[in-house]
């Protein structure tokens, strides 16, 4: 009998980001627009990979809006 184990996970990376006008409705910080980059990765080698905008709370992470493609 053979068992194979694969594992896929996901990581989130944030490259660019500036502050934008606002407030976070969690905690009442500011807030900042930022470019994020979704990599799905099988057993550590990524095979796919997504970009897209959202408005984040500097503070406690909080993605308040996002913008996909």
């Amino acid at each position: 009998m053979v068992c194979f184990c694969f594992l896929v996970d996901q990581k989130t990376v944030v490259p660019h980001r500036k502050p934008v006008a606002g407030i976070c409705s969690r905690c009442r910080r500011g807030a900042m627009v930022a470019d994020m980059k979704t990599f799905t990765r099988f057993c550590g080698i990524p095979f796919f990979w997504s970009s897209w905008k959202a408005i984040v709370c500097s503070v406690c992470g909080t993605i308040l809006k996002s913008y996909r493609s």
